[in-house]
């Protein structure tokens, strides 16, 4: 249960950045790093500094990764259904703070609070109790391999775990690796994005009110100084990473060299197929939540190809410009907020720059949509009108390339084999959709698509209880589900005892 002196929700995101300003969370505690330095957080919608981080180094690194070997064994040595408890315990806890973290969220990533933050807040709580009911489950297998010799199967926490993640959800995919690692008894140093390491820092000081000191651990600064050290460091045994496919490869490439797993959850380029027959409003809505147009389209997910059949293309693009349109752009704050701004300097220049190319493709048209915001305060913010391209084909580096932005292509198809193929013609293979009132069809489709998460007539976000994970260059291995949990954070040991 919560301790005597239980952290109250402070509501006021200034303030409680102001708090965490220059502090690691090592060994149960908040701490500065080693060399006392730290880097800048902004606000995407203003442009302006409006706290500091602490910029964690090799020596940091070894620090957290210290305290979470020190701590592993004595965690793993208590009983499953108790650690379960425990973490169930978190999750109530982090409920208590949905409103806190979710607007200390929107205040470092420029998501809208109400549309996309604090629903977020809300999800971290729920994977966390999800996760909780599953410490029963952590269970091994009789094998009948000789009448007289008692053969069965073990499942064993790995030890310590690297786990690094992004800064699109950072909460919600924080989750998705420290639940379950926790559950399974290992124990877990997070390495936080720089755009976004605030609301994750107060999620584990929250629930370090209840976990043993050293269980979980966070560590915020960039990729080579903070990063690379805790996927090499000795002493973690697997790694789960979110991010970049170029990334990824370095996690994957150094992991190999000390033979550990690892899990990523990398790029996606996701194919929509509408088919002539489909509900074209439902489709819209479907397009709407898929192209995640209220995060900016800042999603690995997004359904930023949207293959049309000729029959019903223009009303589509029609309905889902009006749609775009009518929703609000401004500071993520504001409870009449839809969509807020871009996470960075660099990621709003990627964007309008992949704008550009799709501007002065020959046959493109562009379709802008929503006002930007008027707020004065706002004139230094991060925001791009989102823009739905027709005219484009799949050849477009704007359709095949992860732009991680307010982008759509809508593409225009009527052979039924040339979808399916353009489609599935990605180096990606995260997520599909497919609309359309025929069975038999959906079935098809849903069989042939090359993707991890195909879904027929909706476009949902990520559910804890629904295995999630992409092939090709999307990744390796799964998250959000029991599966997860079993495959990726513990090891199978096999005991036989001879009886004779």
């Amino acid at each position: 249960m919560p301790a005597a002196n239980a952290l109250s929700p402070i509501l006021d995101p200034l303030a409680l950045a102001g708090q965490l300003s220059g502090k690691l969370l090592i060994d149960g505690a908040l701490t500065p790093a080693v060399s006392g330095k730290t880097f800048p957080v902004i606000n995407p919608a203003t442009g302006k500094k409006f706290a500091e981080a602490a910029l964690g180094e090799k020596s940091d690194v070894a620090a957290a990764v210290s305290a979470a070997a020190r701590a592993q064994p004595a965690w793993a040595r208590i009983p499953a259904r108790q650690r379960g408890k425990l973490i169930a315990d978190c999750g109530r806890l982090l409920n208590e703070h949905v409103e806190e973290l979710g607007r200390l969220v929107a205040l470092e990533t420029g998501k809208a609070l109400r549309t996309e933050s604090r629903v977020e807040a809300s999800v971290l709580a729920d994977v966390f109790v999800f996760y909780a009911g599953l410490g029963s489950e952590l269970k091994g297998e009789s094998v009948p391999f000789n009448p007289d010799m008692l053969t069965v199967t073990v499942r064993e926490p790995i030890g310590v775990v690297g786990a690094i993640i992004p800064w699109n959800v950072p909460m919600m995919l924080m989750a998705l690796k420290i639940a379950p690692a926790l559950v399974a008894g290992n124990s877990v140093v997070v390495k936080s994005a720089e755009e976004a390491p605030l609301a994750v820092l107060r999620a584990c000081q929250i629930m370090n009110q209840i976990l043993p000191p050293g269980v979980l651990n966070i560590l915020s600064g960039f990729g080579p100084e903070c990063g690379a050290p805790l996927v090499a460091d000795p002493r973690v045994g697997k790694v789960s990473f979110t991010g970049s496919v170029e990334t990824g490869k370095i996690v994957y490439k150094t992991a190999a060299d000390k033979l550990i797993p690892v899990t990523l959850e990398l790029g996606g380029k996701s194919p929509m197929i509408v088919m002539a027959d489909a509900d074209v409003d439902r489709a819209v809505a479907g397009a709407i939540v898929g192209m995640r147009f209220t995060r900016q389209g800042q999603s690995c997910t997004a359904a930023s190809r949207m293959f049309v059949h000729e029959k019903i293309h223009d009303e589509f693009v029609v309905k889902l410009r009006a749609k775009v349109d009518a929703m609000k752009m401004g500071d993520p704050l504001d409870e009449t907020t839809d969509i807020g701004a871009i996470i960075s300097r660099p990621q709003y220049e990627k964007v309008t720059s992949y704008i550009k190319i799709g501007r002065e493709t020959p046959g493109a048209v562009a379709h802008e949509c929503t006002a930007m915001p008027t707020d004065p305060d706002l004139k230094d913010g991060l925001f791009i009108r989102p823009v739905i391209f027709a005219g484009l084909t799949n050849q477009s580096r704007v359709a095949r390339e992860e732009i991680f932005g307010p982008v759509a292509c809508v593409i225009k198809w009527r052979d039924y084999e040339e979808v399916i193929a353009a489609a599935n013609d990605s180096v990606y293979g995260l997520a599909a959709t497919v609309w359309t009132r025929d069975l038999r069809m959906a079935l098809d489709a849903t069989r042939r698509l090359q993707a991890g998460f195909v879904q027929v007539n909706q476009n949902l976000v990520v559910q804890p209880g629904l295995s999630y994970g992409g092939v090709k260059q999307s990744g390796l291995g799964k998250e959000a589900s029991h599966e997860a949990m079993l495959d990726h954070f513990t090891q199978k040991k096999t005991i036989i005892l001879n009886m004779t």
